[in-house]
């Protein structure tokens, strides 16, 4: 596998140097569709809600992350009080919660699928995705590349529920399974979910900072292409205590904490063995098609390219090498500048795979109408029977000066490669009030969606849960009127 790893690298290296490096032209505007939508506001005053999700079995709870630390409840889609875990103190100096653009903190959560089964391992377990301060003496179980400071950690932790509480989470139990360590504060990923496979999956940023290139990026090819760090990567790995799975045929991790699937496309010498996929650049958020199992990624770009992409076994989605399914300048060359896109190459260079697509076009979209993606669920609730199979997504912001402000919500078909914008009836000019940035989605137990804003860092009030339904009657007529009367946004 590495020595047929690295001639598409050096393929696609001499592709890129007789690409064209002239600035792309811009994609199509994203259109407003024809689906109306009413935001209806289940919790106000958190400090940046970023994710949600249930645990198997819970018919009326969803649990909510707030980015500085905090797990909330949101039962009957009213906010409990109190927290049912408390994290701050763990995340402590590896987030600064007054700055809204700090990418650390609480950013993950999933439970196990045996979560209500007395006979699985993972019985009552849940797993958190998080920043940590490396503490003096801590082990790292992947260091960041080239000896590079290690300024923070990401870390998965295995967490136990409170046999006294149903509505706590153990704060003595936790086990540390997996940590990567990081010298950029920027490009952290953030989902961790389980599979229908029953293994839990991550997806990792390419270590931060620009075009792939830093202290910690592995040269000649950046973290995305390179088989050696788990950055860039997404890894899939079986995160219950070995010692309960004694009979499991995947081999246990070097730091005795986590088996590593047998079947994994790393499982090569000299290569990574956690890894499923590669060629990411910052996979903030993904989910899986509770229909289906497919894996949707929204991969978030640099300069030009928002995309969403169906992860695969073995896919290599490019980065550093493709924005999108533009080629990409990582590097200042003859002719073009780094972190500039070139000219689109749908389909090559060969081994890489771009941007889902279809008859309708490809589902990715340019600075015009967004500054980052924020991945979201695949709908297959029953509230909004028009919206089923549709892929419910947003983008930060529409301006990324002097602050990020104006987050946008979208829905993809992900069989005809369509993006469009939502009518939001509700609100002027059919869009999100206040400055509200989008920075996460949950999804209930019923399948029911929620989009997660705020307009202050972690640590303001400024966090809103909306949870998406069908608008008053009226307010669709209103709506309709008035699109014809509002020109499209643009940057």
């Amino acid at each position: 596998m590495l020595s047929r790893h690295r001639r598409i690298i050096a393929a696609s290296l001499a592709a890129f140097s007789v690409a064209s490096i002239a600035s792309a032209v811009p994609l199509t505007p994203i259109p407003r569709g024809d689906l109306s939508v009413q935001l209806q506001a289940v919790a106000t005053g958190m400090s940046a809600p970023l994710y949600g999700t249930a645990a198997p079995g819970d018919t009326n709870r969803m649990f909510v992350l707030e980015q500085r630390g905090l797990i909330r409840i949101l039962q009957n889609d009213v906010l409990q009080p109190g927290n049912a875990l408390d994290m701050t103190s763990l995340i402590g100096g590896a987030m600064n919660p007054a700055n809204a653009n700090d990418e650390r903190g609480l950013l993950g959560l999933a439970f196990h699928p045996g979560f209500n089964d007395s006979t699985s391992p993972g019985f009552q377990t849940l797993y958190t995705f998080n920043s940590q301060p490396v503490a003096t003496g801590s082990a790292i179980t992947y260091a960041a590349p080239n000896s590079a400071t290690q300024n923070y950690k990401t870390v998965i932790n295995e967490w136990k529920m409170d046999p006294s509480n149903p509505s706590a989470i153990d704060p003595t139990s936790r086990r540390e399974v997996i940590s990567f360590g990081k010298n950029a504060n920027n490009h952290n990923g953030g989902t961790i979910a389980f599979g229908p496979d029953g293994f839990v999956y991550l997806a990792l940023g390419d270590g931060g900072n620009a075009n792939d290139v830093g202290a910690s990026h592995i040269e000649p090819t950046g973290n995305g292409q390179n088989l050696t760090t788990p950055l860039g990567k997404m890894i899939r790995i079986d995160p219950v205590n070995p010692a309960l799975t004694p009979l499991s045929a995947n081999p246990v991790s070097g730091n005795g904490q986590y088996r590593i699937p047998i079947s994994n496309m790393g499982q090569t010498q000299g290569s990574v063995p956690e890894m499923f996929a590669m060629g990411f650049r910052n996979p903030y958020r993904y989910s899986f098609d509770k229909a289906n199992g497919q894996l949707i990624m929204a991969d978030v770009g640099q300069n030009t390219i928002e995309e969403i992409d169906r992860v695969v076994a073995g896919g290599n989605y490019g980065w550093p090498i493709k924005e999108g399914d533009f080629l990409f300048n990582r590097v200042t060359g003859p002719g073009g500048n780094a972190g500039t896109v070139g000219a689109r190459s749908p389909g090559l260079p060969l081994g890489l795979t771009d941007p889902i697509s279809g008859p309708a076009g490809t589902l990715e979209y340019d600075h015009g109408d967004g500054i980052s993606i924020t991945g979201g669920f695949v709908y297959r609730g029953t509230a909004i029977p028009q919206l089923v199979g549709k892929y419910v997504f947003g983008d930060l912001a529409l301006r990324a000066q002097p602050t990020r402000v104006d987050g946008r919500l979208f829905y993809a078909d992900l069989d005809t490669g369509a993006i469009k914008e939502f009518l939001l009836p509700q609100f002027a000019n059919n869009q999100i009030p206040n400055g509200l940035t989008i920075h996460g989605f949950g999804q209930g137990p019923d399948g029911e969606l929620y989009a997660m804003m705020t307009n202050t860092p972690a640590n303001g009030t400024g966090g809103i849960i909306y949870k998406l339904v069908l608008p008053e009657p009226t307010s669709v007529a209103a709506g309709a009127g008035a699109i014809w009367m509002v020109r499209r946004r643009r940057k």
